[in-house]
């Protein structure tokens, strides 16, 4: 079976909206500094463009927090591969995600930071999956929703691949 990608989101209309995304993010954190962490891999793109628009001081760190295999559902089982290289405590957290699906990891994820005791903790994604959501997650600031199809690009991938395309596609396959 092969796979083509239809584009969903376009990188110009990416572009814009993460412009809005940091002014906004530059807003609400005015006179402080936000240390964004990045839920590796996919959230590695989203991160560093949304960083590069934001006027606040930034500090940043990387986790990686797995529930996928190779295939194109969730798993629903929760691995951290690599956590924090520094504390998050009296800090002003901003957790940047590529995609929230089902919510299962970033529950997860949000609970166990929290427990590390942050001034605030926020969440920004770029897409975000409402129809598939199985456990409540309160989303800060969200670029796009997007309905029930799987997409790659940006920093997404289908069994490693396509990360690297400028633009959100969604793949289909063929018969």
């Amino acid at each position: 079976m092969s796979e083509h990608i239809r584009v969903l989101l376009p990188e110009e209309e990416l572009n814009e909206r993460i412009q809005t995304l940091g002014r906004e993010i530059s807003r609400d954190y005015e006179g402080r500094q936000v240390h964004m962490i990045c839920v590796l891999k996919g959230g590695s793109f989203f991160m560093c463009d949304l960083a590069k628009r934001i006027s606040v001081p930034v500090s940043l760190d990387f986790m990686s927090v797995s529930s996928y295999g190779s295939g194109t559902k969730s798993g629903g089982v929760v691995k951290i591969v690599k956590d924090l290289d520094e504390p998050i405590k009296d800090k002003d957290v901003l957790v940047v995600e590529d995609i929230v699906d089902s919510g299962r990891t970033l529950s997860y994820l949000l609970e166990m930071l929290m427990a590390r005791g942050p001034r605030s903790l926020k969440l920004c994604t770029l897409l975000d999956k409402p129809d598939r959501r199985v456990v409540d997650v309160n989303v800060d600031y969200t670029g796009f929703q997007i309905p029930d199809e799987f997409v790659v690009g940006f920093g997404l991938d289908y069994d490693q691949r396509y990360r690297n395309l400028p633009y959100i596609g969604v793949v289909e396959f063929d018969q």
